[in-house]
């Protein structure tokens, strides 16, 4: 066992101490390098360049890029890939109750390919300034109506430089006469607001519909709850991500980033506030009765102080059995003043008053109990128990909390059909950032799944697949860090090959057994084996017994041939003839279990 501790600490000592060699290894490495470079010729620069061609990793398996077409009917579709901004229009407005110099809608919006880009020619829209107001719409091919389709709204969305306070939500622009995209603002009548929204640490994912009061024609926003989900990722992954919304006709929806579920719910109770108003209110006019008892218990009115209850003790009295310390020093102060310290120069008697040496504490106090006049410790008073206070029994005249009544609300309405929105027309973002380059790409809106998937599939799901065909396996990422950093490579070696030395080590190896010396040096109990010994001699001599005879049979047999006559012949053929069934009798009978000899362990 302590071979086997002692194999394992010099396989951990070995991985140390290579781990120490690389750490001094680099410190020379700059050193070294620029020696060998003055040294080194065109030439064999030139070898080297093509061994490092051949050395190379074959390339990824390249993902080309095709610009998504819609395969069915839609509202609208974008991929921006003629590399223009034709059908959309950049607001011009100014933002109500702001000072001028940030009021105007002024930032710059432009179609670039995405940094860092898998997919050559897959260009999108990026919001390309910070801390600037942006706005930039598009007609849909015809207004939205909330009949009985539902309605899928698509986008992407990659936060290339992160986010730091911000949103990249998109607004569905409702069919007004009054709409004008040249001057899309922040007050624009929209009928969704969907998207996301981070800032601080507050990660959103909006879903906001305006819903209609069909009493007072006014709008109110509703806002779906939040997601249980982590959306922190989606912010700060710097990947390309696809935001759904579905609306179903039922009322039902569903949120989904990367085509997964993060948030679903119903229009009439999944919304805060709720679409629906309730049916009964207090009444703001009912107050409550002067003789209203809320309280649930009272003073005892029948209860008596006693007549030893003294409200006069106090609660600390002095301690009569303390003694005061012998060395106690009554004459010195625990404060004095300070010999060291001088009157400051600058000083005035007339403006600071008369100077006095600031207090330190008493040096002769330090080696003795105190100082100043001693005191009784106060310990508490066993006879305090302070205010007497009648006790507490139920009231019996307790009404309980008041509240005001109810009465029908002149407000209520009831909509079980807050799908039917208002109609939109058109699409627009509205934006402030303080993070620049926010990339956008494939808006889709239209009433197919499977129209929205397709379209997904050949926009994002191409960035995903060419993610991932550039991005290298667990292996080859092991790989290209130990190219880096040389010493993983005995980190790999003692992660795989200490666990299976030690297996073989632990499992395989069979234990020892002493030798009949080594008993006899410690004096330790031996097995019996004399038993063992006996049975292995015995089975020897019956074996050696069973040879003989057949050696006496068969010399008993040629001697009987040689002096044989035909007679004698003849009966023993017969005598052959009548063994041979007897003979067979045995062979059965000694085959049997019951006749078997007792196998001898």
């Amino acid at each position: 066992m302590e071979l086997k501790w002692l194999l394992c600490v010099t396989l951990l000592a070995l991985g140390i101490l290579a781990v120490q060699a690389h750490d001094v290894d680099e410190d020379n490495d700059a050193d070294d390098v620029v020696d060998i470079e003055d040294d080194l010729d065109d030439g064999i620069e030139e070898v080297e360049e093509s061994k490092s061609e051949t050395s190379s990793a074959p390339p990824a398996p390249k993902v080309t890029y095709r610009p998504p077409v819609p395969t069915g009917e839609v509202y609208f579709a974008e991929s921006f890939d003629k590399g223009t901004l034709d059908g959309w229009i950049l607001s011009r407005a100014k933002k109500d109750d702001t000072d001028d110099e940030i009021a105007k809608y002024d930032g710059k919006w432009e179609v670039q390919d995405m940094k860092e880009t898998k997919l050559p020619g897959d260009k999108g829209l990026v919001m390309v300034t910070r801390a600037k107001h942006h706005a930039i719409s598009s007609k849909l091919s015809k207004p939205f109506v909330f009949d009985t389709k539902p309605l899928i709204i698509q986008y992407e969305v990659n936060f290339q430089n992160g986010i730091e306070c911000g949103g990249a939500y998109v607004k569905l622009l409702s069919k007004t006469p009054e709409l004008n995209l040249d001057q899309f603002h922040d007050k624009t009548p929209y009928t969704i607001m969907f998207g996301p929204d981070k800032c601080g640490e507050d990660y959103k994912l909006h879903f906001i519909f305006r819903h209609k009061n069909p009493k007072t024609g006014k709008y109110e926003e509703k806002h779906a709850k939040r997601p249980d989900a982590d959306l922190k990722t989606y912010f700060t992954d710097k990947k390309t991500h696809l935001y759904t919304l579905v609306l179903n006709p039922d009322n039902t929806f569903e949120i989904l980033v990367d085509q997964t579920v993060v948030n679903s719910g119903n229009l009439l109770n999944d919304m805060s506030p709720p679409v629906n108003p309730p049916r009964e209110i207090e009444d703001p006019n009912d107050q409550k009765p002067e003789d209203w008892d809320e309280r649930p218990k009272i003073p005892d009115p029948d209860a008596v102080k006693p007549d030893d209850w003294d409200e006069d003790a106090p609660a600390k009295i002095a301690d009569e059995n303390a003694v005061k310390p012998e060395g106690w020093l009554d004459d010195e102060p625990e404060y004095v003043a300070d010999p060291d310290a001088e009157k400051p120069e600058d000083w005035d008697e007339d403006m600071d008053g008369e100077w006095e040496a600031p207090q330190i504490a008493n040096p002769k106090c330090e080696t003795a109990p105190g100082c100043g006049t001693w005191q009784r410790p106060m310990i508490d008073n066993p006879n305090y128990k302070g205010k007497w206070k009648p006790p507490m029994i139920d009231n019996v005249n307790y009404q309980g909390i008041w509240k005001p009544r109810k009465i029908p609300n002149p407000d209520f309405f009831e909509d079980l059909e807050p799908f039917k929105m208002t109609p939109f027309s058109a699409v627009g973002l509205e934006l402030w950032s303080m993070t620049s380059d926010i990339f956008f790409d494939n808006f889709i809106i239209c009433t197919d799944r499977a129209v929205a998937d397709d379209w997904a599939s050949d926009g994002w799901g191409l960035k995903k697949a060419a993610d991932g065909a550039a991005e290298p396996g667990v292996v080859g990422q092991m790989m290209a860090a130990a190219e880096e950093r040389p010493w993983l490579w005995v980190v790999y070696i003692l992660t795989v090959a200490l666990p299976v030395f030690l297996v073989v080590l632990f499992c395989c190896s069979g234990k020892k057994q002493p030798s009949a010396a080594e008993y006899k040096k410690t004096d330790a109990p031996q097995p019996d084996v004399v038993d063992d010994e006996k049975e292995e001699e015995k089975d020897k001599g019956e074996k050696e017994e069973e040879e003989e005879e057949e050696d006496a049979n068969e010399e008993k047999l040629g001697s009987d041939a040689d002096l044989g006559s035909a007679s004698q012949e003849e009966e023993e053929e017969e005598e052959e003839e009548d063994r041979k069934p007897a003979s067979e009798e045995e062979e059965t009978v000694n085959r049997s279990p019951r006749n078997r000899k007792p196998r001898k362990d």
